[in-house]
């Protein structure tokens, strides 16, 4: 079965990007994290960054799939990217974007615990959540992984890891990589 990933950036008090849920330029992009993530994750690229970045023609090391909140999508939009990861099948979940927008991307109206529950039994590598909050939240029971790139940032407000109701629920922490600017990656598997 295929396993579903919420690999995401996080300031230290646990926002993904600022309320208005625009581009979150405060992480850090450039340091001694950045080349090991791009080796680690290079489908986390955007496709348009990839040739930029040497990753150009790499393949997916860990997933075929990406989900991502409208909000989420949005903030490629803003930018005239429609599809920021073609390389990927991309998956947005929105009740109130046309399909028609951009027939490379798969616009997923129903409910999102039954499209994952349908992906984790087809065939492939894993599925990466890439955001937003509210999509965590709503797909937390089905979570299997937590990669958390938390950086040495404080916002005081944004959009939380998971934007949903209070449900307590532990995950064990299988790995740690500590950065010398201050980003620390945490990976967390369900108990």
């Amino acid at each position: 079965m295929r396993k579903l990933t919420y690999l995401v950036a996080s300031t230290v008090d646990g926002f993904i990007t600022g309320p208005a849920g625009d581009n979150p330029d405060f992480f850090l992009i450039e340091g001694d994290h950045a080349q090991p993530t791009r080796d680690e994750y290079p489908e986390i690229m955007p496709t348009h960054f990839r040739p930029l970045t040497g990753l150009e023609g790499v393949p997916n090391k860990h997933f075929d799939t990406v989900l991502q909140g409208r909000g989420t999508w949005e903030v490629g939009v803003a930018d005239g990217v429609t599809n920021a990861y073609q390389h990927l099948r991309n998956i947005v979940f929105t009740r109130t974007v046309d399909p028609c927008t951009d027939p490379t991307v798969e616009f997923v109206a129903t409910d999102p615990l039954e499209k994952v529950r349908e992906l984790k039994r087809e065939e492939g590598m894993g599925i990466w959540l890439c955001g937003g909050g509210k999509l965590a939240a709503a797909l937390r029971p089905e979570v299997d992984e937590l990669v958390i790139k938390l950086h040495p940032v404080v916002t005081g407000a944004g959009i939380p890891l998971f934007d949903g109701e209070f449900s307590p629920e532990q995950f064990d922490l299988a790995d740690t990589r500590v950065f010398n600017n201050g980003v620390i990656y945490l990976t967390y598997t369900k108990r």
